[in-house]
């Protein structure tokens, strides 16, 4: 594997022998093409996750194997093989464009989420959601019915600074597009490019191996009877718990009835999961959710830093009232500086990062063949969840993980090595091998397979993605 991996993996503060038990499948023609690495993002991500995966495994396996007197064999040979193959990367790094249900594709973005110029340069504008549509018209003085022509015009006649200042204090969202030595000069970005590119780290003792069963054979999924609490939105948070899931976990996701959020979303990142709707501000739900927690392994939050600390759920409130719990925390920025408390998606990170100039031009900015950022911040987050669990397994301990889009970014454009670009001749890519159809509470549904394999691993997730918030505040039955 190329060199990205090896240092995802060491960022893990994992056996660096176990990189030897990954295995690459035949390059995928004209897949993730970009002037960035993305393919190479795209791919070590994938990779670090699927050996945590393995790795957890065969943790849990050992456990079992060892408890009933059996015994032999290096770490290393017992880990499974894992598998990474481009063209299951490139399909599930486009999972949100090939989601349909009973052949109906899923809405991308909105109208007034895009790049727009401004009197001085470019701004990015991300108004999918209702309340960000109309924080952004009402920033611009605009009335609420306003399309695109009128917010072009108003644009046009501001600074692109100005914009990204007002739309904030609005509560909406835009950033001015950059150059990457712009960003690097910005206080967010300096900051950013001097923090690691994960964070896993152990906050607290707590009685090992911890309350999760071990596994009863090498067969079984490696987050069986793992509790996770989902309290994350599009797409990176969802990603991971999408992929604890896709391993055995019992994932609720936890959603605020006063936000609203997208079926089609949903569809693709809610496999495997369960989704209910608490208001915490309510006694009732507050006192159904902290039941939920109480059983907690994993508790996943993808809200801007400080959204939660109201409600005592900062990372570090959690860490402390559940000893032995798995707390990870992403973020668009960071959790510190000028734009940590801010909110963001992928596609503003790249505008003001300095991707989006880069894979474009002054003319007009570009953007990467996929939210790669969300992407792989998600499988970055999800195989930091599963290392931490394999360490909470051989010495228990709270745990706290961090990734943020914008760390994602800098590692793009900054630490990867050049990975050639994919080969182009031949055959193009084709992503069908590499997805699947079932029926499910909304109908047929066609979805991406997930790339995270390993031998004797799970290739599917146990349950469709259902209604989004319909179901019950509970664990699972038997858990």
């Amino acid at each position: 594997m190329e060199k990205a991996v090896h240092g995802v993996w060491a960022a893990l503060g994992a056996d660096a022998a176990l990189l030897e038990r990954i295995t690459r499948g035949p390059d995928a023609p004209g897949a993730l093409t970009a002037r960035l690495p993305v393919m190479g993002l795209a791919r070590a991500t994938v990779a670090a996750c699927a050996l945590a995966a393995a790795e957890l495994s065969a943790t849990r396996a050992d456990r079992a194997a060892r408890a009933r007197g059996v015994t032999g064999g290096t770490q290393k040979a017992r880990v499974p093989r894992v598998r990474v193959d481009d063209g299951a990367v490139a399909t599930a790094f486009h999972s949100e464009r090939y989601v349909q249900a009973d052949g109906r594709a899923a809405a991308t973005f909105a109208p007034l989420s895009r790049f727009w110029r401004t009197s001085d340069g470019w701004v990015r504008t991300h108004a999918n959601y209702p309340h960000h549509r109309e924080r952004l018209l009402t920033a611009l003085g605009l009335p609420s019915g306003a399309g695109a022509d009128a917010v072009a015009a108003e644009l046009g006649r501001r600074r692109a600074l100005d914009v990204e200042e007002e739309v904030y204090g609005a509560g909406g969202l835009a950033v001015a597009v950059r150059s990457g030595t712009e960003w690097a000069a910005h206080p967010q970005g300096a900051l950013v490019a001097g923090q690691p590119l994960l964070t896993l780290e152990r906050t607290g003792g707590a009685p090992g191996p911890g309350p999760v069963p071990d596994l009863p054979g090498p067969g079984a999924q490696p987050c069986a009877g793992v509790r996770v609490l989902d309290m994350t939105r599009v797409l990176a948070g969802p990603i991971a718990t999408r992929t604890l899931a896709l391993l055995g976990a019992d994932v609720l996701r936890v959603d605020s009835p006063r936000l609203p959020e997208s079926q089609d979303v949903h569809n693709d990142t809610g496999m495997g999961k369960r989704s209910t709707l608490l208001d915490l501000a309510r006694s009732v739900d507050r006192e159904a959710f902290e039941d939920l927690l109480a059983r907690a392994d994993v508790v996943v939050t993808g809200y801007r830093p400080g959204a939660l600390d109201r409600f005592g759920l900062s990372v570090e409130a959690l860490a402390a009232r559940r000893p032995g719990l798995v707390v990870a925390e992403l973020s668009a920025w960071g959790r510190s500086g000028p734009w940590g408390g801010r909110r963001g998606f992928d596609s503003l990170v790249q505008a003001a990062s300095g991707i989006a100039l880069h894979e474009g031009s002054p003319l007009r900015p570009g953007a990467l063949p996929a939210q790669a950022l969300d992407h792989g911040t998600g499988y970055l987050l999800a195989a930091a969840v599963l290392r931490a669990l394999t360490e909470r397994h051989l010495d228990g301990g709270t745990w706290l993980v961090r990734a943020a889009l914008a760390r994602t970014a800098h590692w793009l454009r900054h630490e990867l090595e050049e990975v050639p670009p994919t080969a182009t001749g031949g055959e193009p890519y084709a992503p069908e091998p590499w997805l699947a159809e079932r029926a499910g509470p909304l109908g047929r549904l066609r979805y991406a397979r997930s790339p995270v394999m390993y031998e004797g691993g799970p290739r599917d997730w146990a349950r469709p993605a259902g209604r989004w918030g319909t179901d019950l505040a509970c664990w699972a039955a038997g858990r």
